[in-house]
Formats: structure tokens, C-alpha cells, sequence
């Protein structure tokens, strides 16, 4: 106590002067990391990593719409909820059903309007804007199907052939017999058993080295090809102008032919009696 009541006055004050420096200087700093992280750790979104290609999805639906669909609906078979090719289980099949083609540099967002220049710029848009829509649960992921279902005959940048790897072709076989057991039961009738077959034939034989059967054998959803729709737009828009021009040539023949019986029947007259 005597000691501290003998201190001058001026060290005491530099003393707590000192120490409350130190102490202020450190507790900034402290309070600003804590507060960044917990900002950091609140703003810090909370997005579902997908591991799902949505190209190769794209792909196998593709596969799926155009060559086995048609034989479907033809059936008026309804796919089992456990198949994998329902469209409700292609976890991209909304966002895909919201993308509207205007033109070929032209898409547009059917949720917000927005619209892009190419597909993949309204892909990005559908990653990063309406990825909540996503429903990323096991078994919605058709690009895993791809082995199956031939998807690199469908993508539009197609893959160079290699050499055929007998055990790959073995995998795929057995991933597409699978799928044609769950997606038609052979004991769920005669259309199950008939598409079943078909299923058998159309997609999973050609999965062999041997080099005997190729993919999609019996065809698919036949589609109107561009050139024969424009050939027959200009043809529906040539047509009256033909038949104005053949209109026109056999009224001017008429015309010349009452004025040659004019011509005839004058100089008859003009022939001495």
C-alpha cells in the first residue's frame, strides 16, 4: 500500500495508459474476427453439390423419347413408378420442361422469363438461379444410364469410336436387362411382355463385341425433316403463282384465237362472189 501511495502520479497514469492500449488494440481485432466469421458462416449459401451430368441426362432422355416412347404410348403401357425411364425420375426433367426455344441463338428461363443466347448459357442459369427445384435423391440421375441406353449416339458432339472393351459391354448388358425387368415385368401382361422383348432388342443386344446387332434396330419417333418442310412450304406458296401464270397464258390464247377468226372471217368477206 505504501509503495503504490508513493508512486507518482505521472507512472501510475502511463501504467494504465499502457495497458489499456494493449488491451484495446487486441479486442478490435478479436471482436472483428469473431464478428466476420459469424457473418461469413450466416451469408454463406447452402447449395446441394449435384453429381449428375445434366448433358449426358439430356442425352438419355433423348434416347428414351425418341426410341422407345412411340412404342410405349403405342402400347398405352404405363411405366411402373420404380422405372428408372419414368420422366419423373429425371431429376432435370422440370428445369428441362421449362426451357423455351424461341430461335437458334435464342432460349428463355420458363420461370423468370430471362432470356440466353445458347443452352448452356441457360443451363448455367438453371445451376445457379433455380437449382432448389432440383430433386437430387438416389435413382434420378439418368446420365447413370448412359452405358445402357446409348446416350453417345444421341449427344450432339459425338464421341470417336475406340476399341471396344468386352467387360464395359458386359456392365452395360446387365445394367440394360435390369432396366427392362423393372420397366416391363413379363408378368404384367402382354404388353409388358411384348415391350419387354422389344426393350431386349432395341437397346441391349447391340452391347457386344461380336459386332453383330446395332442400337435402335426397329427405328424411332419419325420426325419431319427440315428440308421437306420448307419444299413443301414453298411449294404451297408457288402453286397459285403457277396456276395464275397457266390462267393467264390460256386466256391470252383465247384472245388469239377470236382474233384469227376475226382476221378469217374478214377476208372471206372481201372475196369476190
Amino acid at each position: 500500500m505504501r509503495s503504490w501511495a508513493n508512486r507518482p502520479h505521472s507512472s501510475l497514469l502511463a501504467s494504465f495508459l499502457a495497458a489499456s492500449c494493449l488491451l484495446v488494440a487486441g479486442s478490435p481485432q478479436e471482436l472483428h474476427e469473431a464478428s466476420g466469421s459469424r457473418i461469413l458462416h450466416q451469408t454463406k449459401p447452402h447449395t446441394h453439390e449435384v453429381h449428375c451430368s445434366r448433358e449426358r441426362s439430356r442425352a438419355a432422355w433423348k434416347a428414351v423419347d425418341e426410341y422407345l416412347m412411340p412404342f410405349v404410348e403405342k402400347e398405352k403401357y404405363e411405366l411402373p413408378s420404380k422405372c428408372r425411364l419414368r420422366p419423373e425420375n429425371d431429376m432435370f426433367r422440370e428445369q428441362e420442361q421449362h426451357k423455351i426455344h424461341f430461335d437458334v441463338n435464342e432460349w428463355r428461363c420458363g420461370f423468370c422469363k430471362k432470356s440466353f443466347r445458347a443452352e448452356k448459357f441457360i443451363d448455367q442459369h438453371f445451376a445457379n438461379r433455380h437449382n432448389n427445384l432440383l430433386d437430387n435423391t438416389q435413382g434420378r440421375c439418368l446420365a447413370d444410364l448412359c452405358g445402357a441406353l446409348h446416350c453417345d449416339l444421341t449427344m450432339e458432339f459425338k464421341k470417336p469410336k475406340s476399341k471396344c472393351n468386352a467387360a464395359a459391354a458386359a456392365r452395360n448388358r446387365h445394367l440394360c436387362e435390369n432396366l427392362a425387368d423393372s420397366c416391363f415385368p413379363i408378368n404384367q401382361g402382354h404388353s409388358a411382355s411384348r415391350l419387354h422383348e422389344f426393350f431386349l432388342r432395341q437397346f441391349c443386344d447391340a452391347h457386344t463385341c461380336n459386332g453383330g446387332s446395332k442400337p435402335f434396330p426397329k427405328g424411332g419417333r419419325k420426325q419431319t425433316n427440315r428440308f421437306y418442310l420448307a419444299l413443301c412450304i414453298l411449294t404451297m406458296l408457288l402453286l397459285p403463282v403457277f396456276y395464275l401464270i397457266v390462267f393467264l397464258h390460256q386466256r391470252e390464247m383465247k384472245k388469239g384465237d377470236q382474233v384469227f377468226k376475226r382476221i378469217g372471217k374478214t377476208v372471206h368477206k372481201k372475196k369476190p362472189s
